[in-house]
């Protein structure tokens, strides 16, 4: 008699306990896809921003070089100073010849 009790007070708990390990593991595969498929959301907006930042420098760096390119005129400092040094190389150079 206390084996049969014994062992179908075993065969209920291990069903019991089967049959929750399975409802946690399917309760778990689902939680994890859910995440997953969160988390590759995630990613994409994050790639998005990284991206859209990079390009925003980038086109800054370009726009404020070409900007700086332009700006060379007859009064800017570093063009009067090369200004300056050619022709007192002329003029040194003419009085030189002659």
């Amino acid at each position: 008699m206390t084996l049969r009790l014994e062992g179908s007070l075993t065969r209920a708990l291990s069903h019991y306990l089967d049959n929750w390990r399975r409802n946690l593991t399917a309760a778990a595969n689902t939680l994890d896809k859910t995440l997953a498929e969160e988390n590759f959301k995630n990613v994409i907006w994050y790639l998005a921003v990284m991206i859209g930042m990079f390009a925003f420098i980038i086109v800054a760096m370009l726009v404020s070089t070409v900007k700086s390119k332009r700006r060379e005129h007859s009064k800017d400092p570093y063009h009067q100073y090369i200004k300056e040094d050619w022709t007192a190389q002329v003029q040194q150079g003419d009085a030189v010849t002659h």
